[in-house]
Order: structure tokens, then sequence, then C-alpha cells
């Protein structure tokens, strides 16, 4: 195959129209890739890195979900252990007269396609009973798992009205400084140039930070650094130097101490610890 082929995947095995699994526990190197005439819904519980679906990158927060349709183009760039359920079917899986209330929340999903979900909102239960009667496949067990489906797409949509509902208020200052991070980082490493851009003091970030994760700005921006530098080498060839480069570092020794200070590993070690 050319490398220069999109590849196309088809996870649903031979004669099945639904299928649940449990994400993959690991750490690799993903291809733009497409699926074909299939919905995968995806649940993160863990993981950080970034997720690109068509032209949009964006960065894993979890608890995530994803609603990837028929046809999409996705590929992910992990930078810790990722897990979660992923959930395959097809528009034979349904029917349309008996099960058009389902049908019709899940037309209603079908513009979502990433929704960040509250920690305490996270739909752990009901994943674990889909997952797990669909390993069991008795008598009845389609009937639970859409049962389980209809209490599952309305808990999402309830959590997409709620995000509506936070959207359409003004941003707050932490939610400004978010944005920036992703936008700014890594060319900015200081917590006085993200207050400059926000029109606040350093002092005052640190206060917003704290109250709404704990840490202060700079611990945010280190993590982000962090996270940017794991992606730079585990998902490219390029060479210490030239990531230092191009995370902003002074140079490649400044960079290697910032990441083993965090790490307890170099940069070599840690990209040979995930691809021996």
């Amino acid at each position: 195959m050319s490398s220069n082929t999109i590849d196309t995947k088809n996870k649903l095995d031979a004669g099945l129209s639904f299928k649940v699994s449990l994400f993959r526990e690991v750490i690799k190197k993903t291809k733009p890739h497409k699926h074909d005439q299939y919905f995968e819904l995806i649940f993160l519980s863990q993981g950080e890195g970034f997720h690109c679906i068509e032209s949009d990158k964006m960065m894993i927060t979890t608890p995530d979900f994803y609603f990837l349709k028929p046809g999409q183009l996705h590929y992910w760039q992990f930078t810790s252990i990722p897990k979660g359920f992923v959930i395959l079917f097809n528009n034979s899986e349904f029917d349309p007269v008996d099960e058009h209330l389902l049908l019709d929340l899940i037309r209603k999903l079908n513009d979502t396609t990433r929704l960040r979900i509250p920690d305490e909102q996270y739909p752990a239960l009901l994943l674990e009973e889909i997952y797990k009667e669909f390993r069991l496949n008795r008598q009845y067990s389609k009937e639970i798992i859409h049962g389980l489906l209809k209490a599952l797409f309305g808990k999402l949509l309830q959590i997409s009205d709620d995000n509506t509902n936070i959207q359409t208020q003004p941003q707050s200052v932490f939610e400004r400084f978010m944005e920036l991070l992703i936008k700014e980082c890594p060319r900015l490493h200081k917590v006085n140039e993200f207050a400059d851009l926000l029109n606040t003091t350093p002092q005052n970030l640190n206060i917003v930070c704290k109250s709404k994760t704990g840490k202060t700005a700079s611990q945010i921006i280190t993590s982000q650094l962090l996270l940017e530098a794991k992606r730079y080498i585990l998902h490219t060839d390029n060479t210490v130097n030239e990531i230092a480069d191009i995370l902003s570092f002074s140079d490649s020794s400044n960079f290697v101490k910032f990441f083993k200070k965090h790490e307890n590993l170099t940069p070599i070690q840690f990209r040979d610890q995930h691809f021996q």
C-alpha cells in the first residue's frame, strides 16, 4: 500500500452490527485513517495527548467522549496510557420502527463530535454493564444492551445541554487561559507572559487556577509543556536538539534538565521505554 493512501478500517467482525470493547491500553503511533460504514463511540476515562478528527486537533482532557461518523478521518497521539470503552455499530443494528426513540437519540447526538464529561458524570456503570452483557451474549442480551444504550445516549444529551448552557455565559479568565495555553504553548513558558495576554496579574492568574484545579498557573503550563514534549518524543523522529528548538527552550541541555526533573527520565530514555 502506498504511504500516501489513507487507510479505511473495519473493526466490526463479519456479520456483526454492534461491538463493544475496552480501549487498548497502549501508547503507539497511529496513522490517519477512516472507518467503513459504522459509527464509533469512544469513552476515555484516562489518558493524555491529542486526538485529531479531520482538521481539528484536540487536547485530550479526560473524561472525554468522541462520536465518530462513518468515513470521518482521525488519529491519536497519546502521551500516557489510555483507558476507556469503544462502542461500534452500523445502521442495521436498530429496528427503524420498533426503536425509533433510540434512533432519535442517536440523530440528536449526531451533531456532537467531542464532549467533555464532568468527573462525577462519567457513565462508568452503564459502560461496564453494556460491555459485560455483550460478552455474555445470552438470550435477551441485545434487548438489555439497547435499553442501556438508550439510557447512555440520554445521559450524554443531558451533559451536552448542560455544556451548551455553560458556553453561553461569558468566558472566565481560567477558560481564556486554557484556550491560550493550547494556542501559545510551547512558544510561551512563563506565567507573566500569559497574564499579560489576559490583561491580569500573575498573582491573580495563580489564584484563579488554584481555585479551579488546585494547581498553580506555572504547574499547568509545565504539564502542557511536558505534554507537547512527549508528543514530539513519541510521535516524531526529531532529535532532542530539534525538539528543544520546537518547544522554544534556549538550548537542548535546558530541555533535558526540564524533562528529567519532571519525568525522572531523559527524553531519549522516555522514547526508548515506549519503543523497545
